[in-house]
């Protein structure tokens, strides 16, 4: 998924909702409209890979809020820089798409 730096289009999703402040699991499967299951281990791996730290709320919150404590994510300076790789590269793909429109050649047979 992330060998020498590469995100897939659903990882480097999920580490630009986290750099646009959506900082817990629910919060970005929400934005993302992607399953826990694939948002869940994408975060855990991104953290593994040094491109986001994260730290649980404390108890007190949550059980003021009536509600399971949080894993609040943030962005590395590592992430930062794996995401501005991949939106260049992904906006280039996007942007290849767009090149065919010409009907291809026919052929001489």
């Amino acid at each position: 998924m992330m060998g020498k730096g590469f995100l897939s289009l659903a990882t480097a999703t999920i580490l630009n909702a986290v750099a646009n402040g959506y900082s817990f699991g629910f919060d970005i499967v929400d934005i993302t409209g992607m399953p826990g299951g694939t948002v869940y281990p994408a975060l855990r791996r991104l953290e593994e890979a040094g491109f986001l730290t994260s730290a649980w709320e404390k108890e007190r919150v949550a059980h003021a809020e009536l509600r399971p404590r949080r894993r609040y994510y943030e962005v590395t300076k590592a992430g930062r820089l794996a995401l501005a790789d991949a939106v260049k590269r992904y906006r280039l793909l996007e942007a290849s798409q767009h090149l065919r429109v010409r009907e291809p050649k026919a052929s001489g047979a």
